[in-house]
Order: structure tokens, then C-alpha cells, then sequence
């Protein structure tokens, strides 16, 4: 159990570290971790139980609250707020002193993570293929947009910013912290956690939780019944968003795409690391679990 828990962990400081990084997303770590469809479950039942509180079903709320996976749930988000708090400055600082090498392993990453994804996609036919690239070329153009700063933001602004931010966060391959930048919010916020406004960061978490509660049924029904479509479209996203990564001329600090020059060789090195690492990490990950369901199978066989 403990040791169930602190791998929990350890998929929530992944997470979380994605989340704080334009251009990353959680949803994609928790794609490659084998926990997204898990993930989105927990997460829209836990929609449900607030629905309930909404509308002043107390008995019904407190019902629901005891079926939630809390196992699953309580270390993840533990691992999620541990790196939040403690790499938000951190990766912060590296975005600004190095960002062509950051931007060239999150580019690895997230390109990874695409083959992984791919991976997953049960008969690849034509309409599949097309949800991917038209999803993709949306998703790039969509992406090239940003706006400045938003200055001396309103608590309401923050509020939406939050429901806005958590819907990207729990898809792979768009971020939340881009889509801040895009609405000119990422550096308000980001300097609200290092800053620990209490205040302003309690407006965007209910923000969150009410973004999560509206979109997480749509995203479950999805893929309870279309699985590899959405799976599809959800590749399409990983592919676009790979142009916010593009680590010339500015890493994630522009969309701008440029061929490569000054700092080369390194970031292309860096950026193979990565994505031999997601792809890695997941072969292991599909040896380890074909090999429990084969020691499972074995058990049952000799009782």
C-alpha cells in the first residue's frame, strides 16, 4: 500500500512539474503513466458528488464523496501540490536562463509522448488519421496566439482563468500555463504561488474545480465510448502544441518558428534524451504490467 501510494506520488510531481512549464501538460504525463483514463473517471465522479452539493443534497454528497477513489486520488494530488509549490520558481528560472535547452527537452518529451499515445489507438483507419491532423493544424494555428500581460488582474478574472486553465490540464497535449499566457494571466499567477497570495490562489482553485466539474463528464463519456477516436484527437492536440516547444529562436518565450541557430547541438541531444526517455519508460512500464497479469493468471491457474 505505502509503496502503491508513493508511486501515486511520484505521478503527481510529474505532473505537477508538467503543469508549471508552458507548453506542457499534465494530461500528457498522465497518458504516458498509464493512469489518464483512471484519472478522468475519479475526477468525474467527483463532478457528481459536487452537483449533489449544488443542489443541497447533503446525504447525496456525503455518499458520493465515500465511493471516490481516494487511494488514487489524495497522493496524486499531493505529488501534484508538492511540485506546484516547490519547482514553480525553479522551472521558472530555467525558462529564463536556458530556454532553448528547456523548450528542446520538453520538445522530446511531448514527442514522446505522441508515439506512446499513438501506441494506444486500437485500428488507425482514415477518419482517425484525419481527427488527428486536422486537430493538429487547429491546434497550431490556435496556439500561435498569445496576448501581454494582464496587469493588476480583478479576483473574478482570476476566477476564469482558473475554470479555463484546469479544462487544458487534464488534456494531453494542450497546457494550462500556455493557455494562462495566452490570456495574459500566466505571470500573475506564477507569481501568486511564489508569492503564496492565499487569497487569489483560493479564487483560482475554485476556478479549477468548477472548470473541472463541467468539463470532465464530457471528456469521460468520450472515452467510454469513443475511446480511440478521442485518443485520436487528443494526438492531434500533442502534435500542434509541439509548436510552442520549438526551441528556436526563444524556447517557450515566442510561437515564433525559426530554423535552428546559435545553440544547436546540445538542445538536439537533450531533446532525443527525452524522447527516448518517454518512449523507455513506457516499454518498461507494458513489460511490467504484462508481466503481473502473467504471475496473476499463473495463481489462479494453480488454486
Amino acid at each position: 500500500m505505502l509503496k502503491r501510494s508513493l508511486a501515486q506520488m511520484a505521478r503527481g510531481l510529474l505532473m505537477g512539474a508538467a503543469d508549471v512549464v508552458p507548453g506542457v501538460s499534465g494530461g500528457t504525463v498522465a497518458l504516458v503513466v498509464g493512469i489518464y483514463p483512471r484519472l478522468i473517471a475519479v475526477i468525474s465522479d467527483g463532478s457528481h458528488a459536487l452537483g449533489s452539493l449544488v443542489r443541497f443534497d447533503i446525504r447525496g454528497f456525503i455518499a458520493r464523496l465515500r465511493t471516490l477513489d481516494w487511494a488514487f486520488l489524495i497522493p496524486l494530488l499531493v505529488g501534484i501540490g508538492v511540485a506546484v509549490v516547490s519547482m514553480a520558481g525553479v522551472i521558472d528560472h530555467l525558462l529564463e536562463t536556458q530556454p532553448v535547452r528547456m523548450a528542446a527537452l520538453f520538445f522530446g518529451l511531448v514527442g514522446g509522448s505522441v508515439v506512446v499515445a499513438a501506441r494506444l489507438v486500437q485500428g488507425w483507419d482514415a477518419s482517425r488519421v484525419g481527427i488527428t491532423a486536422v486537430t493538429a493544424v487547429v491546434a497550431f494555428f490556435v496556439l500561435g496566439q498569445r496576448s501581454g500581460p494582464v496587469e493588476d488582474p480583478s479576483l473574478l478574472l482570476y476566477l476564469v482563468a482558473g475554470s479555463i486553465a484546469i479544462c487544458a490540464m487534464i488534456l494531453p497535449g494542450i497546457s494550462g500555463s500556455f493557455l494562462l499566457l495566452m490570456m495574459g494571466m500566466y505571470d500573475n499567477v506564477l507569481r501568486a504561488v511564489t508569492d503564496r497570495d492565499l487569497v487569489v490562489l483560493a479564487v483560482f482553485m475554485v476556478g479549477c474545480v468548477v472548470g473541472l466539474a463541467l468539463f470532465s463528464r464530457a471528456l469521460h463519456w468520450g472515452l467510454v465510448h469513443h475511446e480511440f477516436t478521442l485518443l485520436a484527437g487528443l494526438i492531434g492536440l500533442m502534435l500542434g502544441s509541439l509548436r510552442v516547444l520549438w526551441p528556436w529562436p526563444d524556447g517557450t518565450d515566442t510561437t515564433t518558428i525559426a530554423a535552428p541557430a546559435g545553440d544547436v547541438l546540445v538542445p538536439i541531444i537533450i531533446a532525443v534524451v527525452g524522447f527516448a526517455v518517454v518512449v523507455g519508460v513506457s516499454v518498461v512500464g507494458e513489460r511490467l504490467v504484462h508481466r503481473t497479469d502473467a504471475e496473476l493468471a499463473a495463481e489462479l491457474g494453480s488454486d
